[in-house]
């Protein structure tokens, strides 16, 4: 085994080892790579650096084994994502592996690879922080590692109307915001599944904005402390991004037909709002010379109290990259600045997003009730990416304060994450895509989905052989475990809690479409425990959308608005329920539909006779190697 040593406090003009480390980890990476390459490692002229000005390598290293990256305590600040391909690959089946120095053991280090930046030289103005920040740009603010939320205030004051181009109100406190161009609006549950934000592009007075947009959502009353002053505030908004938002979500249900995406639930990110300890705005008024702004809470300050803004939105991608591990490694500090641009971010279902083009229209129910959809959807980004990768394994390490998603495996075969904690997320925790035979196992997953809600905390589409088991998801504000169409996935001994914590149409296990084309290449279910199912209007464990060739065997369902559902459109196909245990009847189980087999299955309201009949499925289901905050 060959070894580096990586420290914040080395230097990369050293050689890289225990007493003398590198600082950074792209120094490491292009000096395993020149051992990779030239394994008898000769070298020449001073051992620390050739006459060319290469760094150069102990004669007396020679790649004949595993060669193991060891990085030191501390903060590892990347200032560029940390990139590994083709050429950082093992050889003759050794691997190269980056992890904590003392992994696996009780004096392991506490490594952080950030790509956050420390605020510093702050003021204070009537209690509140300021720090010139040049043009920095961020969505996520952490303060001692705690993540805090942008100021904001519910929804718009006054009676508002929708128009084509944005809102009217008669409320002149939209007029006081010091910055309308830094405001986003929020839409929670557009659709019931649904959350979209959407920039302001300005905000005047006037009284005709337009055509009025025909909704039934287009009108509400809030109190405010500003007077009318005679004329109305016309709010326009950011396009193509509202634009697109009235062309997106159009729907029908019980009679009365909505276009556009209705009132904001919320307002973010104006100096006005400002009220709340413990939030934060940032004011982009002044290009170049942005100004932070923290209400601390009580018993901050300055000068003991670390406050770190996100700078980097991709910390790690690996791409083409074959026999690497990374282990016991802490990946932190990561922000998403696409949804701020005018285009918005019109989410959809789970991780998609539209960003323009056609639209669908679905008929829920004939003629009356129905759903636009677009036609092609953007995936929410990870900050770590595993991409094309052949036997990449990613262990004990954590994923948290990250404006986007934790993780994302796409194509590549035999990768594999294990024991793996995801936390403080924006979006969901892992995303595999298009993998052949990856392993998603005994993760923690939980309080992700934070700023992007229909996020799910382990999302798959298009795998071949994908193994998700043993996974504790919980804290969720929709669906745990989602799979789309795919071949051959396994969902085994995966318990999820308090899924569903904000939106509504998931459950804490999701499928949908087709996955196979017989039992033998189909979904399995089995032995997974999903207890407390919040949000109303949701089915615990639910096949969706045309899901076909799957088997839901011996799974444990508890305390949600519904167990699962035996009808939906699509119609489910060679979809079988078998042995399962629930505290109430799923939704069709009175007309079983001609795609469902359903058999042995147990209804036990009593929950302590639940408990007793399915002790050993709860044993069984959930984390391998159980954590603690």
């Amino acid at each position: 085994m060959t070894e580096f040593y990586v420290d914040p406090s080395g230097d990369d003009s050293w050689p890289g080892t225990a007493e003398r480390p590198f600082a950074s980890l792209h120094r490491a990476r292009d000096a395993v790579r020149d051992l990779v390459r030239d394994p008898a490692g000769t070298v020449t002229g001073d051992p620390a650096r050739t006459a060319t000005g290469d760094i150069a390598r102990d004669p007396a290293v020679t790649a004949t084994g595993d060669v193991v990256v060891q990085l030191r305590a501390g903060t590892h600040v990347l200032t560029a994502p940390f990139e590994l391909t083709e050429a950082d690959s093992g050889r003759d089946g050794h691997r190269i592996v980056y992890q904590a120095h003392g992994y696996g053991t009780a004096d392991q280090e506490q490594v952080v690879v950030s790509g956050g930046r420390e605020i510093t030289g702050w003021r204070i103005e009537d209690g509140v922080w300021l720090a010139d920040v040049g043009d920095l740009d961020t969505r996520q603010l952490y303060v001692d590692g705690r993540r805090v939320e942008r100021a904001a205030i519910d929804g718009l004051p006054g009676t508002v109307t929708m128009t084509e181009t944005g809102y009217e109100t008669d409320s002149a406190a939209p007029r006081t915001w010091h910055n309308p161009a830094d405001v986003e609006f929020v839409y929670r549950g557009v659709y019931p599944w649904t959350e979209a934000r959407c920039g302001v592009a300005a905000v005047t007075t006037g009284t005709d904005s337009g055509v009025t947009a025909g909704t039934d959502r287009d009108a509400t009353t809030t109190a405010t402390s500003e007077t009318d002053d005679g004329g109305a505030t016309v709010i326009t908004m950011a396009q193509p991004g509202f634009g697109w938002a009235l062309d997106l979500y159009n729907s029908a249900w019980e009679g009365n037909i909505n276009r556009g995406p209705g009132l904001p639930t919320r307002v973010e990110n104006d100096v006005t709002f400002l009220t709340e300890p413990g939030t934060f705005v940032l004011d982009r008024s002044r290009p170049g010379h942005h100004v932070l702004r923290y209400l601390p809470l009580q018993g901050e300050a300055p000068d003991r109290t670390r406050v770190v803004a996100p700078v980097l939105e991709t910390l790690l991608r690996a791409t083409g990259t074959s026999g690497v591990s990374f282990r016991g490694l802490v990946f932190a500090d990561a922000t998403w600045l696409r949804p701020g641009r005018a285009e918005g971010f019109l989410h959809y279902h789970g991780s998609g997003y539209y960003e323009g083009g056609p639209v669908d229209k679905v008929e829920l129910v004939e003629g009356q009730a129905w759903v636009t959809v677009p036609r092609e959807s953007a995936r929410i980004p990870a900050c770590v990416v595993i991409e094309d990768a052949v036997r990449v394994a990613v262990e004990r390490c954590r994923f948290t304060r990250m404006g986007a998603a934790g993780l994302e495996l796409t194509g590549g075969a035999d990768v594999s994450v294990r024991g793996c904690d995801f936390d403080t997320l924006s979006a969901g925790a892992v995303s595999v895509t298009r993998a052949v035979n990856p392993l998603v196992e005994d993760n923690w997953i939980h309080h992700t989905g934070l700023e992007f809600t229909g996020s799910p905390g382990i999302a798959v589409l298009g795998t071949k052989g994908c193994t998700v088991a043993h996974n504790q998801v919980e804290e969720m504000p929709h669906c745990g475990i989602v799979a789309g169409p795919a071949e051959g996935t396994r969902i085994l001994r995966n318990l999820t809690v308090g899924t569903m914590g904000v939106l509504a149409d998931g459950g804490g296990v999701y499928l949908s479409g087709p996955q196979g084309d017989s039992h033998e290449n189909g979904a399995v279910i089995r032995g997974n425990v999903i207890k407390d199912t919040r949000t109303p209007y949701n089915f615990a464990l639910y096949t969706d959308y045309g899901a076909a060739w799957v088997t839901v065997e011996e799974n444990v369902v508890a305390r949600a608005d519904n167990t699962a559902v035996l009808q939906v459109a699509p119609p489910l196909d060679n979809v079988v329920y078998r042995g399962n245990f629930w505290d109430a009847d799923p939704v069709g189980v009175d007309d079983v539909p001609a795609g469902v087999t359903y058999e042995d299955n147990a209804t036990l309201p009593d929950e302590e006779k639940l408990a007793a009949a399915t002790a050993a499925i709860q044993r069984d289901a959930g984390l391998l190697h159980p954590r603690s905050r």
